[in-house]
């Protein structure tokens, strides 16, 4: 999904101006934090002072909050979020792949919903993974593609370097506009959910806070020159997405090359979804604890479903951003800071507890503003 978003980062600045660079980096800086503060969650100290791990899953961050009200109540709150969230992380991969395919041949009378199809078709193995490190394997081949993309398009920028001007860039910004470019640009580095499992399956977990530093410096280095050289090359003529401003020809490659990236991207929600899914059941019956057939049935389930969706739900793009608004901006800034500030209240400075108590007013807002767009988009299509 982040190299999805990456390709709207160059239609982003268009409509942010300058502030949209300032975000870019303002946002991994904000992700980066929470994530440290979300893993920060799982440990506790012992009576000699030493930090031990606790906790293992988001869920169980949440129930730990949530205990005097019920044992339960948090860990079902977060499990209904995260599930919601990547299940229309799956459904939008499926769309985006007949998207793509049906741009990719146009002369093949095919429609996108039938293309999604075949595309569906090619997920099927998806059934049989069982373990994190199959998952990682087509993470790894992913992010290869990820920076084929990100080459070709840089490399097209720089030879149009000629026609490059700073005076493109806006000064002044129409408020709507602004708020779609601030949910492109913060969902670019979301990664929350998938981190408590990251950091429990890290050889040397102490390493993570500098992992989690690099990777955000490099993905802020690596978003902003992307960003900058495709809106100086096109400037008012950018488009949502950056590949359509291209030649046919290193299109074509580069919507090939996106159709694989969202068929490698699609095994990691999936695998969490059905995983979250799988323990809750698992917990209320004991008898078919890891049972293989129950893991092959919910495996399907949810693999069907997505095609479902992908298939019969009308204007998904409005109802991906409605739930990406609430889910997502929770996921990410919510609830990682509102944790923080309970658990570990009494250890907490007084500007740690300003900064967390500002991430939290800063997703809500955002939470807010893009429900209110996602809202008003759907009733002027219904209306």
């Amino acid at each position: 999904l982040q190299g999805i978003f990456v390709l709207g980062l160059p239609y982003a600045l268009l409509h942010s101006g300058y502030s949209g660079l300032l975000l870019i980096v303002l946002a991994a800086a904000l992700c980066c934090y929470t994530g440290k503060i979300l893993i920060a969650c799982l440990y506790e100290e012992n009576e000699n002072g030493q930090l031990i791990r606790v906790r293992d899953t988001y869920e169980d961050i949440a129930n730990a909050c949530c205990k005097k009200l019920s044992p339960n109540l948090g860990g079902m709150v977060v499990n209904v979020t995260q599930v919601v969230e990547l299940i229309m992380t799956c459904v939008l991969y499926l769309v985006v792949s007949g998207n793509l395919l049906s741009h990719s041949f146009p002369y093949v009378p095919v429609t996108e919903k039938t293309w999604s199809v075949f595309a569906f078709v090619t997920l099927l193995p998806c059934i049989f993974i069982r373990t994190l490190k199959i998952v990682s394997k087509l993470s790894q081949l992913c992010s290869l593609v990820h920076f084929v993309i990100i080459f070709v398009v840089i490399t097209y920028c720089l030879t149009q370097m000629h026609q490059w001007s700073w005076a493109k860039f806006r000064l002044s910004l129409e408020f709507e506009d602004f708020l779609v470019s601030v949910g492109v640009i913060i969902f670019s580095y979301t990664s929350q959910i998938f981190l408590p499992t990251l950091e429990g399956n890290m050889k040397n977990p102490g390493e993570f806070r500098c992992m989690l530093n690099w990777t955000h410096f490099f993905a802020c280095i690596l978003k902003t020159t992307f960003a900058l050289t495709a809106f100086l090359t096109w400037g008012e003529k950018t488009k949502e997405v950056i590949s359509d401003n291209l030649p046919s020809f290193l299109e074509t490659l580069v919507n090939l090359c996106l159709l694989a990236k969202a068929l490698l991207s699609y095994p990691l929600p999936f695998f969490a979804a059905t995983e979250i899914v799988y323990s809750c059941i698992s917990k209320d019956n004991h008898s078919n604890y890891r049972s293989p057939l129950l893991a092959l049935t919910v495996r399907g389930s949810f693999l069907l479903l997505t095609l479902l969706m992908a298939m019969f739900t009308p204007h998904f793009a409005l109802l991906m951003g409605l739930s990406g608004s609430v889910t997502g901006a929770a996921m990410t800034f919510l609830l990682p800071s509102l944790f923080h500030l309970k658990l570990k209240w009494k250890k907490l400075s007084f500007l740690e507890k300003c900064a967390d108590i500002s991430v939290f007013i800063l997703g809500f807002l955002c939470s807010l503003a893009g429900i209110v767009c996602s809202v008003k988009g759907l009733l002027e299509v219904f209306g």
